[in-house]
């Protein structure tokens, strides 16, 4: 068992685990009513052209647009209606000069036709229509191949689908897309003053309910992984090797909370061969990192830090997920002061380009991550950053 003389710089951590962290090639199909949230495995180019052919923008007739060049709404030109089209349909019609197909928006333009007139742009009697002004070629047309070009790339590998992802998916044919599996994260909690359910008589003998395991499960959850829960494991040695080696043989990624220190009781770190153990950061700074296993803080607020800190990358590397955070600009509404030598990952509420810091501190204070909606960080080299001062917040 190592154990580190010095806390290793947050960047230099980060890199340490990063390069540790191997992507998983694995990918599946799934059905697009499924793909919500999960990360595209390879580059999907559009097999058709979309629209598939010109098509009608707005309701109205189709016309060729040299016939209209004349008209004036004092001098409007006649034009013969020789088909109409419902929804849905196709004229089997040629526009020839001086006449006309209706049709409804999204209806296919018919031969001969390079424009559509809005109807609200003619006066219609029997079948004849006057012309009250001109169109221009193209006008009023969705031209084939205007959105999506057959073999464009729609979707990069990588990019987390969106609704609009799906939904495009949807327009040019798909019925599924390739996904990087879910990596599993097995999940352990250790503890011998834990209890899982609400017991007074346990909690006034000093037990404390744990609460680290569901919002891990949906911290994975929310950043492409899929958890497995191992339970609540006290303080012993032998137990916890033993949850500690069948997570590591079941799991990609493995996440013990508790028992991050060197303490007598602090057992975890033992059964892990660790690239570091203790980092610059605050709250947190005990996490430890080896072998697919984060070693992290018992804590609640400690343990949120650290999973965005250091766990969601690593789940980003194994799914090779890209643009995974939300980062925005905003004004720091008051001083916000920090210890040199840490990197401090401070929770802000923010809520129209401000950035509010939340006031409560503390590694247990779980009612500082639900006031919470974002969090600034504070490099080692700083004492702070003033009142007003801009920052960048990444939201979660």
């Amino acid at each position: 068992m190592e154990e580190f003389k010095r806390l290793t710089p947050y960047r230099e951590a980060l890199g340490m685990m990063l390069e540790d962290i191997k992507e998983i090639p694995d990918a599946e199909e799934v059905p697009l009513d499924e793909a919500l949230g999960r990360v595209v495995a390879e580059d999907v180019a559009s097999p058709i052209d979309s629209p598939p052919f010109d098509r009608a923008a707005v309701d109205g007739y189709a016309v060729r647009a040299e016939d209209t060049f004349q008209a004036r709404e004092y001098s409007p030109v006649e034009l013969r209606v020789i088909d109409e089209v419902p929804a849905g349909g196709e004229s089997k019609a040629r526009v020839e000069p001086g006449t006309a197909v209706k049709l409804l928006t999204g209806v296919k333009i018919p031969e001969g036709a390079n424009a559509v007139l809005m109807q609200e742009m003619a006066e219609r009697e029997g079948d004849i229509i006057k012309v009250l002004r001109p169109v221009a070629p193209g006008q009023n047309v969705a031209m084939k191949g205007e959105d999506v070009r057959k073999g464009q790339v729609v979707l990069k590998k990588g990019q987390i689908l969106r609704p609009q992802d799906l939904a495009i998916l949807k327009s040019l044919g798909f019925k599924s897309v390739k996904v990087r599996r879910k990596p599993r994260v097995g999940i352990i909690v250790t503890g011998s003053e834990l209890i899982e359910d609400f017991n007074e008589e346990a909690l006034n003998r000093g037990k404390i309910l744990e609460s680290n395991s569901i919002m891990l499960r949906g911290l994975v959850k929310q950043y492409f992984g899929e958890p497995v829960f191992y339970g609540v494991i006290p303080d012993e040695e032998k137990l916890i090797g033993e949850a500690i080696r069948r997570a590591r043989e079941e799991n990609d990624l493995v996440l013990v909370t508790g028992g991050s220190a060197f303490g007598d009781m602090d057992f975890a770190h033992r059964f892990v061969k660790l690239l570091f153990h203790g980092t610059t950061i605050k709250p947190g700074r005990p996490i430890g990192y080896g072998e697919r296993v984060f070693v992290m803080s018992g804590y609640p607020a400690a343990v949120f830090a650290q999973f965005h800190l250091y766990v969601k990358h690593a789940l980003a590397k194994l799914v090779g997920a890209r643009n995974y955070e939300v980062r925005v600009r905003a004004r720091l509404t008051e001083r916000t002061p920090s210890q040199l030598g840490r990197v401090e990952f401070v929770k802000v509420w923010y809520e129209d380009g401000k950035a509010q810091p939340v006031k409560k501190r503390g590694s247990g204070i779980i009612s500082s991550l639900v006031e919470s909606n974002g969090y600034i960080l504070i490099p080692e080299d700083s004492e702070g950053y003033l009142g007003g001062e801009e920052v960048e917040v990444v939201l979660y």
